[in-house]
């Protein structure tokens, strides 16, 4: 069978996998999958400072390298945090960006060809949009995507993000916002971390 392919979609579901309450989990810190639960990639962490993630197929080719990068580690919590996306030649083909005390309210994203894009949390409902502009200017800018979260597992606290797009967006566009709702989960969900931050 055919993988789909991951950034011709216009819906995905980035999320925690599945795993024992009872025993010490090894496997991927995300997984991504079509809404029908087809799996398609996965994101591991590849160093005990949780500073570089590595989104790969399940076929074992590399899509890209998420770098976290913060003002200064010590501060992290105050300072802005900015992550890069690069591809398999060291190149750059993304960023993310979010500043403030609630950094998850809000990322700033920005595309291989350089489209600004923002991902913004609708107050304090478990839904953030895709826009071209920050929805606080006026008017309110068109919507090209929708991020909703959900509690898989109360228990351990399991979540996933349900990624819906626009069908304007490119493939690299849609990269971008895949990586950019690992990041989300990386901001609210700190590797090594157990309490979320809203």
């Amino acid at each position: 069978m055919t993988e789909p392919d991951l950034f011709a979609l216009e819906a995905a579901v980035v999320g925690q996998p599945k795993r024992s309450r009872w025993r010490r989990y090894l496997g991927p810190v995300l997984a991504v999958s079509t809404v029908e639960g087809t799996p398609l990639a996965e994101v591991t962490d590849t160093d005990t400072d949780h500073k570089h993630f590595v989104l790969t197929k399940t076929s074992g080719e590399f899509v890209v390298r998420i770098e976290k990068r913060s003002w200064s580690d010590p501060f992290e919590q105050f300072g802005p945090v900015r992550f890069r996306f690069v591809d398999g030649t060291d190149r750059e083909v993304g960023t993310a960006r979010a500043r403030g005390p609630i950094k998850s309210r809000q990322l700033s994203l920005r595309t291989e060809r350089g489209r600004r894009l923002f991902l913004t949390r609708q107050g304090l409902s478990a839904e953030w949009h895709l826009t071209e502009a920050d929805p606080a200017e006026s008017p309110a800018p068109e919507i090209l995507g929708r991020v909703t979260m959900s509690t898989i597992d109360a228990w351990i606290g399991l979540q996933q993000y349900v990624v819906e797009m626009a069908p304007g967006l490119d493939a690299s566009e849609r990269q971008t916002v895949v990586a950019s709702v690992v990041c989300l989960h990386l901001i609210r969900r700190p590797p090594g971390e157990g309490s979320a931050v809203v």
